[in-house]
């Protein structure tokens, strides 16, 4: 007799309790506490605890992760989070780039989701059926999930995470699918317990497949409590071992695939020049492959069905060879083995076995051979056709029924065809609340069983699931209603939010609002075309004013801000009303009030991504606070409204390379990029990462590459040729600043703000710290550091290409700094005297406070009054932050401080502070001078 349970929260029923399970489980406790949204969840599973399943339920702590650490998080805006989890239960501080145990993956998993459900505090209930999912129903209420018992549970939306299908054997000839020493599933619980406690028969075990399932089912059989004269024999068609990680793995090499086409054999031809091409700059293969990852899903979806088949049947085994590796340590066992010779690995296929009279069996191969093994093993992986598993429940959603069946087969049925995650029935609409993930997805997506594709999924499936099951609250927004599933007359933004124009309008303003947020090109044409099309798009205009004030745009912003206003007088909601007042008050500095404005709306409207990037820029010259901490506390508060949003996780990343957590900026930069590979933002992120310890040669090639492939369009190239140049600083190479400068820095090829910021203030530091510096240490006795090379081009050109009131006047304390920075470095003590003036009356107090001692500093620089000079510039270092901009940036404050400091005579003083700088980032260059000043040999980079 069945029965039926229910409750009057909407229930979500989960099939399957593995990872994607669990992590699905995970992200809709998450996602409902933050929403606080009442919700009951039913894992449905037999097995006897959440998160293990297949790949995470083995006990064997030789069974390690194909993924450092680093790349384990659960959560995608916290990518040190299984780090930190580990550190935290092993009380002791663990390296990001060690290869875990699995089943320690398995216990966090199940520790997050007991603490997200303690966090919840009832809100969201969780229950763990252990029964089996034999098919969903649709009800007289909805819909329901069945099971093996008769159970029958009510459901407003259902997950299918079955995880990885079942393992395959259909290629064992029947003698050996009968016999008791055949190992189907080496998975199964106690599989190969029987074998190593075997001592009867013959020692040598026979393994039929190359890939990771046999690396680990060798570590287990070769290891203690094994028969010390087992032989290991792996068997495959092609003997193809995968390939090892690297100890310390190299950043990933993303391709822009835009003209790759959709032919496969031309994919395959420019695949080959990217790996090539990786391998030339980089010195390894590895990047290109992981880079390539991320851009797989969008190649396969171009694939027609044949080249799809041709793929898996001709290119899928070499690929997973290079993509699926092994451990360092599992690598370096497997070769000891071989050279030991208790591991053999050939080319052949089992064709028949007959058995031995003590036990095991004869294997007869398909080159004529034979050999005498205790027992085979399958290690051949998963069966790829879902419609060969005999499971009920999938076999269910299959099925033909009135209407439409609830699934449709993807290519060469490796699972099923979804609208992002939601299935797609026969008719090919979604009608039925039943969402998938993981390795049910790889017909579409090709790349879809890996921790860091399911974690996106499961967080992806739970907001989908959570805006159908329970949308947010409806609101009234200019006398519209708009939230849950209600059509909204108004276009939206790329962020969802509502705009007050034109569809023709705002598209044309999306469009540009995407190239502000890649930190693109273009941008701001199309954000002023679409004012030509909707002369009365307020936040179109004050975008202009706001582009033109925050970041240097070449617009009018008076004019722009005045369209702005006139525009929200007749039309607009409160939102863009609020975004046009805080433009407004930036501009005019309103009683000194557009900071805490901007702030105000923001927490109204945080998905608002114009006012988000004004108060938090990563290649900008404002920002809104004093202290640093606010806009990291700002960062960190935004991650409820945009989740695992590219762009948002672009701005994480560089959040945590300010606060100096380099390992973690990189896993997020790594992440946006695998979403969006032109991510202006996460590459910078990423180059200040390189910058920051001290990786310069492999920062600039990375740099160089991504330019040339995805940031082609990129907006502020001059800032990507600035970085590089500082890689080639620290290298001590000034030929290649040199040849750089003139490329890619120097007027015309950059101009007016970017001309200040960039290139003169290379110019600058390249001054200070090779000829100029050369010049100062010969005071203290000090050799020379760059003997014999040219002299620094002159900044007097730059400054010619600028308007007098940029430099004079300059409106930010960022560019106040920066035209000091010029004004000195072309030895123009007037005008400096005259900015110094501008900048000791201005009303920002940080213009004020801080850059105007900076000044004055200079001009004692330039009198060569190097006490003086010292003593200011010690006193601006510590509240230097103020000013805003990066790290690295305001280093130039401190290569003037070194200068000074030699200049003075204080050769300790100087070797104390580059002493500080290398504890902090490993420099060529720094280490050379520090050495010097010492007059001692400069060993191991420092």
């Amino acid at each position: 007799m069945s029965r039926r349970e229910g409750a009057p929260r909407p229930t979500v029923v989960v099939v399957g309790a593995g990872a994607a399970g669990t992590l699905t489980a995970v992200h809709l406790t998450r996602m409902a506490s933050r929403r606080s949204t009442a919700l009951d969840v039913l894992l449905l599973d037999p097995a006897d605890r959440w998160g293990r399943g297949v790949a995470f339920g083995t006990p064997e702590e030789d069974h390690l992760l194909n993924v450092p650490a680093a790349g384990m998080s659960a959560l995608p805006e916290d990518p040190a989070h299984f780090v930190s989890w580990l550190s935290r239960e092993l009380a002791t501080v663990q390296d990001p780039n060690a290869f875990m145990p699995r089943r320690r993956f398995a216990l966090y998993v199940d520790d997050l989701l007991t603490r997200e459900l303690a966090a919840a505090e009832g809100l969201v209930t969780l229950r763990h059926v252990r029964d089996q999912a034999t098919g969903v129903a649709r009800t007289s209420s909805g819909w329901a999930v069945l099971t093996r018992t008769g159970t029958v549970l009510d459901a407003a939306a259902v997950v299918v995470a079955t995880g990885l299908p079942q393992v395959g054997w259909s290629w064992a000839p029947t003698s050996l699918q009968q016999s008791a020493f055949f190992v189907a599933d080496p998975w199964a619980p106690g599989a190969l317990d029987v074998v190593r406690r075997d001592r009867s028969g013959p020692s040598d075990v026979l393994v039929v497949g190359a890939g990771l399932t046999m690396v680990d089912v060798v570590l287990s059989l070769s290891g203690g409590g094994n028969r010390p004269d087992r032989a290991l024999h792996a068997f495959s068609r092609t003997a193809r071992l995968p390939r090892a990680h690297l100890k310390t793995p190299k950043v990933p090499v993303i391709p822009d695939i835009t003209d790759w086409g959709d032919d496969l054999d031309a994919i395959l031809a420019r695949a080959e020049r990217h790996f090539l091409d990786v391998r030339a700059t980089t010195g390894d293969w590895r990047p290109a492959v992981d880079g390539l990852r991320f851009r797989l899903a969008e190649l396969w979806g171009r694939l027609g069905e044949d080249d799809r088949h041709r793929f898996v049947t001709e290119h899928a085994g070499a690929w997973n060879v290079l993509r699926h590796r092994m451990p360092p340590s599992s690598a370096l066992l497997v070769e000891s083995l071989r050279e030991s010779g208790r591991l053999t690995v050939g080319t052949g296929e089992v064709v028949d076995v007959s058995p031995l009279p003590r036990g095991g069996l004869r294997v007869r191969l398909s080159d004529g051979s034979t050999r005498e093994v205790g027992w085979v093993v399958n290690c051949t992986g998963p069966r790829p056709d879902v419609r060969g598993l005999g499971n009920p429940f999938l076999d269910d959603l299959l099925r033909p029924r009135a209407g439409a069946a609830l699934a449709t087969i993807a290519t060469g049925g490796m699972g099923f065809r979804t609208d992002n995650g939601r299935l797609l029935d026969s008719a090919g609409t979604t009608d039925a609340p039943v969402w998938t993930l993981g390795a049910l997805r790889r017909g579409e997506l090709w790349e879809s069983t890996a921790v860091p594709e399911i974690r996106g999924q499961a967080l992806a499936v739970a907001t989908a699931v959570l805006d159908t099951v329970a949308p947010l609250p409806r609101r009234l927004e200019d006398g519209r209603l708009v939230g849950g599933h209600h059509p909204v007359a108004r276009p939206r933004d790329p962020l969802g939010l509502p705009l007050s124009t034109t569809t023709e309008a705002a598209a044309s303003f999306n469009a540009g609002l995407e190239r502000v947020m890649l930190l693109q090109s273009g941008g701001e044409e199309l954000i002023r075309e679409a004012t030509l099309l909707d002369p009365g798009f307020a936040v179109a205009h004050a975008a202009l004013a706001m582009l033109g004030h925050e970041a240097g745009a070449g617009t009018d912003v008076r004019a722009s801000l005045a369209a702005a206003r006139e525009a929200i007088r007749k039309r607009g909601d409160a939102r863009e009303a609020s975004l046009v007042d805080v433009v407004a008050r930036r501009v005019e500095d309103v009683r000194r009030t557009g900071a805490q404005a901007l702030m105000a709306h923001i927490s109204a409207h945080p998905r608002d991504v114009l006012a988000v990037s004004a108060a938090v820029p990563t290649i900008a010259f404002s920002g809104i606070t004093d202290v640093q901490r606010q806009a990291w506390d700002l960062v960190e508060g935004l991650a409820p409204a945009y989740g695992d949003h590219w762009w948002y996780i672009s701005l994480l990343a560089f959040t945590r390379q300010d606060q100096g957590r380099y390992d973690e900026a990189g896993l997020l930069a790594e992440s946006a990029l695998s979403c969006e590979p032109s991510s202006g933002h996460a590459v910078h992120a990423q180059t200040h990462v390189f910058y920051e310890t001290g990786e310069h040669e492999a920062g600039r090639v990375w740099l160089d590459h991504w330019v040339a492939e995805s940031g082609r369009s990129a907006s502020h190239r001059a800032h990507f040729s600035w970085h590089a140049a500082l890689h080639e600083l620290a290298l001590g190479d000034t030929e290649a600043v040199r040849r750089r400068y003139y490329s890619q820095l120097a007027p015309p090829q950059v101009c007016g703000v970017r001309g200040l910021v960039d290139s003169a203030s290379l110019l600058w530091r390249w001054q200070l710290t090779t000829s100029g510096w050369d010049g100062a240490a010969a005071a203290v006795g000090a050799a020379p550091a760059f003997a014999g090379e040219g002299p620094v081009p002159p900044v007097k050109p730059i400054l010619e290409a600028l308007d007098d009131a940029l430099v004079l006047r300059p409106q930010t304390p960022f560019v106040a700094l920066h035209s000091a920075v010029a004004l000195t470095a072309a030895g123009d003590a007037g005008r400096l005297a005259a900015l110094r003036h501008h900048c000791s009356s201005a009303h920002d107090p940080v213009v004020r406070t801080v850059v105007a001692p900076v000044c004055e500093a200079f001009e004692a620089m330039l009198a060569e009054e190097w006490g003086r000079a010292v003593g200011l510039l010690s006193d601006a270092l510590p509240v230097l932050v103020r000013v805003g901009g990066s790290a690295a940036q305001r280093e130039v404050v401190e290569e003037a401080l070194l200068f000074c400091l030699v200049s003075n005579g204080d050769a300790d003083g100087a070797a104390t502070l580059l002493g500080g700088r290398l504890d902090r980032r490993p420099s060529p260059l720094d280490a050379r001078r520090r050495a010097r000043l010492l007059r001692e040999p400069a060993l191991d980079g420092r």
